[in-house]
């Protein structure tokens, strides 16, 4: 009896080891690809002025008109219309990565200008809409 038992015991080892080993299966992460781009990001003018004020490297576009800007505009900001964003980014906003601030009367501009940089590899940008809605200094 105890024969059998051990040649049945033999024989269960035996047919275990014989299983085709599963597979293991490791999970890597993968750097974020640069191909995803930025989601659109609307803050309030208050947002913008603490964002401003706390002297980081940041960059203030206004996207209204030359003669909009004359009129007033929040200061140190650059005047980029938004009819000619496309052309001029490039050259006038070097860094895809920097902070870019984006206004312009009423925040319709903004909103659209801020979407085409997204579209063309900017990733940090924000649209704080328009001037109308900004309490703070302006420069004329």
């Amino acid at each position: 009896m105890k024969r059998i038992l051990m040649i049945i015991l033999i024989i269960i080892l035996l047919t275990a080891g014989c299983t085709a080993p599963t597979p293991v299966t490791t999970l890597q992460s993968s750097p974020v690809e640069s191909s995803e781009k930025a989601e659109y990001i609307k803050i309030s003018a208050q947002k913008a002025k603490e964002i401003i004020d706390t002297g980081a490297d940041i960059l203030i576009v206004d996207v209204r008109t030359e003669e909009e800007f004359k009129q007033g505009h929040i200061p140190n900001a650059i005047l980029i219309p938004d009819t000619q964003i496309r052309d001029l980014a490039a050259d006038m906003l070097v860094d895809l990565d920097q902070t870019i601030l984006i206004y312009c009367r009423s925040g319709n501009r903004s909103r659209t200008a801020s979407k085409i940089l997204i579209d063309m590899g900017y990733t940090n940008v924000m649209d704080f809409g328009g001037i109308l809605d900004w309490p703070y200094e302006i420069v004329k």
